[in-house]
């Protein structure tokens, strides 16, 4: 009796061969995508027109993909058509403000993502965190019954620069409101019709003002945040939740805070207190329980008279005379801006770092990063020498001593300790690493390094064993976290900021990053005008360290220089249209995923922090302009 010859093999290996010739057979037979015709198969003899219908569908089929971009359907028709096809992810929608020259980004809470492209599916788009809402901080500005003289109307203008200027830096949105705003509000007619003290009715139109404005923070344009960006009172007005109407012990009328309905219930009571005649103060008209009072705070300086008479004697003396009433009220800006300088300085007691984790050809690198640094550690001018905040007595003038610059290798989380860092883009750092003005592929792939810069700069935070990748996030959280950003600078190295110039946009923006202006006249000749204590000398730039290798000499420092021209004019715009140059940065940055995403997301994110200001500033200089146009055409 003949037997299968499958039943000599092993069980396992009898299934294994009949699926085999299963699966072959139905290729065979199932698999051909030819046409049949009705005299091969009788049954399509039975169907009408099986021919022209066979054609027809098979027409359809092939031209599908080139109707349905017509129907707004960008897919591939084959695959459009498969039932077993995978969900498909769509990028982002394009958000206002999301672009800055070449810089792009999408703000979004999965910011700390290691990889932007995996949210924005774009190589180019960056994921920032969202802005941070910024509370109102409103000041009361109003030209009626102020000096006429221009040398107190440049006063008042530069004071108020310095107001919001310092405000914005800590986190808030200044704003100057005057007379028109007060004239909004309902109980403005109410106001004028009462006899009231001039002292008393300029603090209504302030509060009325503020009412029109709702809840927020009322502040004298002398009373500025002087203290860390982490001060208790500053990050409790930060987050822009106010339960009670309050007042601040030693700041007379300089700050207060609370909703919109308690400011309303304020003034009602005021406007129905039988002594609103006499008093001078809302405080002093309304029933002692309706405002509260916050003793426990160190963090506002308020210039008042009684404080600049008691502290600043030199000033004072002028404010006694009326012919040096200008010449004092010009003496204030200096003095104030030389106070946010000395704050910021003795609040990073461990100095400035300038980072530099890949010392050997990056000495022209890091350049700008040390101007700026030095520009920091300058004492400002003052007209005031050693003299400290009306809120900080026991200060460390910048006269006694110089901050100190150092050029780390590794980063460092220390938080008296602030940090400026350029991060290069990998084509850049391997052309100055390598001394290279052209790059090919070989070369890449074969004698460069992977994510130098990042696994060098977090080499003592992280350690040796985490892989490039997985250090992202910690990147993106010192540069962008609330805590990080406060105590560090990050620049990219093919777009340094022009600080050569005191008129550089570039420097401005600096000041409104630090909260004071940045000392613009450095003296190169090691003298000082006035007696110490007094305005010193600019600091000698730092002492770098090169680790194992030796500094680099003046022919070297010329090449670095060389290089990183070239490596800027690559990374332009002109050169990202030739197609050679753009493959091999696209090369460059394929093998540096690292090093490329923490560039992207540094430039993006000072591309957006400076177009976030300068819209504000832009915006908030209409009605700015307003409030001087008003005094302007009273003393004309």
């Amino acid at each position: 009796m003949p037997r299968n010859p499958c039943t000599y093999l092993p069980r396992r290996l009898q299934i294994v061969a009949t699926l085999t010739l299963f699966l072959l057979a139905s290729i065979y037979f199932l698999g051909t995508s030819t046409t049949v015709s009705p005299a091969v198969d009788p049954y399509l003899a039975q169907i009408p027109y099986a021919k022209q219908l066979q054609s027809s569908a098979h027409h359809v089929v092939d031209n599908l993909d080139k109707h349905l971009p017509a129907l707004g359907v960008n897919v591939n028709a084959p695959q459009w058509l498969n039932p077993f096809r995978g969900a498909a992810h769509t990028p982002p929608p394009q958000q206002a403000n999301s672009s800055s020259g070449e810089a792009r980004w999408y703000s979004d809470f999965k910011w700390r993502n290691p990889f932007s492209s995996s949210v924005t599916l774009d190589e180019e788009r960056a994921v920032l965190p969202p802005l941070r809402e910024r509370p109102p901080v409103y000041t009361y500005f109003d030209a009626a019954g102020r000096r006429k003289d221009a040398v107190s109307k440049q006063a008042e203008q530069d004071l108020l620069h310095v107001w919001r200027r310092a405000w914005w830096a800590k986190g808030f949105k200044p704003i100057v409101l005057g007379r028109p705003e007060a004239l909004n509000h309902p109980q403005y007619r109410a106001v004028q019709t009462l006899e009231l003290a001039p002292e008393l009715e300029m603090e209504m139109m302030r509060w009325l003002a503020w009412a029109n404005m709702g809840t927020g923070i009322l502040c004298n344009w002398l009373a500025l945040p002087m203290a860390a960006h982490d001060d208790p009172l500053l990050s409790f007005l930060r987050r822009g939740e106010y339960p009670e109407l309050t007042r601040y012990a030693g700041l007379d009328n300089g700050l207060f805070v609370g909703t919109k309905a308690a400011v309303e219930a304020a003034l009602k009571a005021t406007i129905n207190s039988p002594d609103v005649k006499t008093v001078k103060s809302i405080v002093e008209a309304i029933p002692a329980d309706t405002i509260t009072t916050d003793s426990s705070h160190s963090g506002i300086a308020f210039y008042s008279t009684a404080i600049i008479s008691s502290k600043y004697a030199a000033i004072a003396s002028k404010f006694s005379l009326d012919s040096t009433v200008s010449e004092g009220m010009s003496m204030l800006p200096p003095l104030i801006n030389s106070h946010l300088h000395m704050t910021w300085q003795n609040t990073f007691t461990s100095g400035i770092a300038v980072l530099k984790p890949l010392a050997e050809h990056t000495t022209t690198l890091i350049a700008p990063a040390i101007d700026i640094a030095r520009n920091l550690s300058q004492c400002p001018e003052t007209p005031i020498p050693a003299s400290c905040p009306p809120n900080r007595p026991r200060c460390k003038p910048c006269v006694s001593s110089h901050m100190l610059i150092s050029t780390p290798p590794v980063f460092r989380n220390t938080s008296t300790l602030f940090t400026i860092g350029t991060i290069p883009h990998p084509y850049t750092l391997t052309s100055l690493r390598h001394d290279r003005t052209t790059l090919d592929v070989k070369f890449i792939r074969r004698e460069t390094s992977r994510d130098a810069w990042i696994l060098a700069a977090t080499k003592e935070l992280l350690g040796t064993g985490l892989s490039s990748f997985a250090r992202l996030v910690s990147v993106k959280e010192i540069v962008a976290s609330e805590y990080g950003s406060a105590r560090g600078l990050w620049l990219t190295a093919e777009y340094p900021p022009e600080i050569s110039s005191s008129e550089s946009k570039d420097l401005e923006e600096l000041d409104w990053t630090f909260g004071f202006s940045l000392p613009r006249s450095p003296m190169d000749d090691g003298k000082s005008e006035t007696p110490v204590p007094g305005r010193e000398r600019r600091p000698p730039p730092p002492k770098q360290e090169f680790g194992d290798s030796t500094p680099p000499t003046d022919a070297e420092l010329a090449n670095e220089v060389r290089l990183m021209e070239l490596a800027r004019r690559h990374m332009g715009s002109a050169a990202g249209n030739l197609a050679a140059e753009l493959k091999v940065r696209e090369v460059v940055e394929a093998w540096n995923l690292a090093d490329a995403e923490a560039w992207k997301f540094i430039r993006a994110w000072e591309a957006r922090r400076t177009l976030e200001r300068r819209g504000w500033v832009e915006e908030e200089d209409e009605f700015s302009k307003g409030v001087f146009h008003r005094w302007i055409d009273k003393i004309t």
